[in-house]
């Protein structure tokens, strides 16, 4: 009887260890995600049934899939939001532009979308192309802290930066009527919304900078980040992050190239 006794052993233990380390992803049964609510390269509510559609969205529903695992998506306030709330354990992944700073604090995936920002100006403005910006007596707004913030205030060298810290891209506009700022710089897509909006201003043919679009999770959770690499390898492969892309008619956002190991 000792070998039966050994197999059923075994099977207890095969058993026991398969719900640990999914537990150990997912601790509450259902993949947690979080990202930021206001940045539509992201992810943004379907107008017609409500639905959360977009890169973001697309690739937490395939990461639950690959974990056999239901998915709750929650838009947060912001980067920092969406850091707090994996380093809470509130989130088990969420949605963040890459940046060396905030790698100390989450660890990151590969990037699996590159947000283009360009800048906004008024249509009577001088400035024709991103290289008339950073120059003196210009002064260029930017939403902080933001992806563009960090990145612009690490490379400006004439230019004047003024920090919008209240979150609303209708700043952008006021701000350019009344002469605060001369150009405003952030991702395509929302200056893209933003024109659409309000006639009188025109984006800037070039871009700034191609913002890293990756997924983080804890410090430390390698096995989250694993799941999470090799859903956005497939995902890049079968045409899924492009065709999500794609369908939400998003501008200036293309699909990362593959990591070099």
């Amino acid at each position: 009887m000792r070998p039966y006794l050994s197999l059923i052993a075994a099977g207890l233990i095969l058993v026991c260890v398969g719900p640990a380390l999914a537990d150990d992803r997912i601790p509450t049964g259902t993949l947690r995600a979080t990202y930021i609510a206001t940045n539509p390269v992201q992810a943004s509510r379907d107008p017609a049934n409500g639905e959360l559609r977009g890169p973001s969205a697309t690739i937490a529903r395939e990461i639950a899939r690959r974990l056999g695992a239901p998915v709750k998506i929650t838009g947060v306030a912001g980067p920092a939001a969406v850091i707090d709330s994996v380093k809470a354990g509130e989130a088990d992944i969420g949605f963040i532009a890459f940046d060396p700073q905030r790698a100390a604090e989450v660890d990151f995936s590969q990037v699996y979308a590159l947000a283009q920002n360009t800048y906004l100006v008024r249509e009577d403005s001088p400035i024709r192309n991103v290289a008339d910006v950073d120059r003196a007596g210009i002064r260029e707004g930017v939403t902080g802290p933001d992806t563009a913030d960090l990145v612009l205030a690490r490379s400006f060298t004439a230019a004047e930066l003024r920090r919008n810290t209240t979150g609303s891209i209708e700043t952008a506009i006021q701000w350019l009527v009344d002469g605060t700022v001369h150009a405003y710089g952030t991702n395509r897509q929302r200056l893209t919304e933003l024109a659409a909006r309000h006639p009188g201003f025109r984006l800037l043919p070039d871009n700034f900078y191609g913002v890293p679009q990756s997924v983080v999770a804890a410090k430390g959770n390698t096995a989250m980040i694993d799941v999470v690499d090799g859903v956005i390898d497939e995902a890049r492969r079968s045409g899924l992050i492009a065709r999500s892309v794609e369908e939400v008619g998003l501008a200036g956002v293309d699909v990362a190239p593959p990591r070099k190991d």
